[in-house]
């Protein structure tokens, strides 16, 4: 991940905040948006960018390419999908 960087867009941080915790199902959930209130407050354009386009994608492939169950494609690998290998972002309330 970069450094942080002055980067002030709120009405794209909020509305992909939105869609990383509202997936569909609750383990996408924690694992998408988990990922988005771990990292995201240190993401630039481009790395907003990556998230946004990530957030197209569909769960289950997601949460494959997260978990290293299936290769992700080349257009994700790369800083952002390393990190989301390691899911120390995930935490589970009880």
């Amino acid at each position: 991940m970069a450094d942080p960087v002055p980067f002030n867009e709120p009405a794209r941080f909020a509305r992909a905040k939105f869609r990383a915790w509202h997936r569909g199902t609750r383990e996408a959930d924690f694992m998408i948006g988990g990922f988005f209130d771990k990292y995201s407050n240190t993401w630039d354009e481009r790395e907003l960018k990556w998230f946004e386009t990530l957030l197209d994608e569909d769960d289950v492939d997601i949460m494959a390419w997260a978990l290293g169950v299936q290769p992700a494609p080349p257009l994700y690998e790369g800083p952002m999908m390393d990190a989301m290998r390691r899911p120390d972002y995930v935490h589970v309330h009880r």
